[in-house]
């Protein structure tokens, strides 16, 4: 099994869809190559921010597939979970085949399972398929936590490479760091106004909304962290803050793709019953983007510019 650094950023990718509402392949590509251009460090489509739940296996395929021949130097991490074993299973084989380099499997959603039960998934997958695998905590989304006890045994499988942490709560999060440290096994921020804390706690980067728009940011403020400048990181984090606040006044992708509409890398289409972001949202949601240009166009304001004196 290929070993990766999973530290850094990367980016939780949109998936764009035609007038017709298929995969716009084209777009796709283009916005992969923006990403990987902008210095992250990997690349995870068809994750909840890629709209899985709205894609058959055939588009998951057709989505890995193109990210993974559009990218050069970065590993593509692909979205493969499932609340069925067998359909998780599946994915999870055919993204390997597609050329993904490691996978990213969200719990099991809408049947809850108990602790053996989650652990019984994932060990499963990750005995079937040769590939670095990150379980996804986001009970937000799936009505279950990934048991503290169940997250620290699961690293023990060689398989088993990260833990993507959305769940909202340090104290749990801080403690599968600290009872993994002696693994290899990263931590990694599924939420992005909780990066910044969860990297102070010994976290190892960032599954990220927020960087599908502002890559360069996102980049200088967890490589500012991991390097100790916690005084520069917490700057890009209160920079980035307004926008990454405004990225879920609705239901994530739904702000996300009218931003990148906004800025021109991507149709905002979205699939039902997911619908286009509110009027009521959207000029605060252009402010703050305009904020953030307005940034770049001032040298003597901008973060990012002040990495590469």
């Amino acid at each position: 099994m290929t070993q990766i650094d999973f530290s850094g950023v990367f980016p939780a990718m949109v998936t764009p869809f035609t007038e017709n509402n298929e995969i716009d392949t084209e777009t796709l590509r283009e916005d992969a190559q923006r990403l990987e251009k902008a210095g992250v460090d990997g690349l995870v489509p068809m994750g909840s921010t890629g709209e899985s739940a709205t894609l058959s296996h055939a588009e998951h395929v057709e989505v890995v597939e193109a990210v993974v021949d559009a990218v050069e130097d970065v590993p593509v991490i692909a979205g493969t979970g499932s609340n069925n074993t067998a359909e998780a299973l599946d994915l999870s084989q055919q993204a390997a085949d597609a050329g993904a380099d490691a996978l990213l499997l969200i719990s099991p959603y809408y049947n809850k399972p108990e602790p053996q039960g989650m652990y019984d998934h994932y060990a499963e997958i990750a005995d079937t398929v040769d590939l670095p695998q990150i379980i996804y905590n986001v009970p937000s989304r799936t009505g279950r936590n990934i048991a503290v006890d169940t997250a620290v045994d699961l690293a023990d499988h060689p398989n088993i490479a990260g833990y993507k942490a959305a769940s909202g709560d340090l104290n749990r999060i801080s403690e599968v760091i600290e009872r993994t440290r002696g693994k290899d096994f990263a931590v990694l921020s599924g939420d992005d106004g909780m990066t910044l804390p969860i990297l102070a706690a010994g976290g190892d980067g960032a599954i990220s909304v927020v960087a599908n728009l502002e890559p360069e940011r996102a980049c200088a403020m967890v490589g500012a962290a991991l390097e100790g400048d916690y005084a520069f990181a917490r700057a890009i984090h209160h920079e980035l803050g307004p926008l990454t606040r405004q990225l879920f006044v609705e239901t994530n992708p739904i702000p996300v793709k009218a931003a990148m509409a906004m800025r021109g890398y991507a149709p905002e289409r979205i699939r039902s019953p997911l619908t286009e972001l509110s009027e009521e949202h959207r000029d605060e949601l252009q402010a703050r983007l305009d904020e953030l240009d307005s940034d770049l166009a001032d040298p003597a304001d901008s973060s990012v510019e002040a990495t590469t004196e």
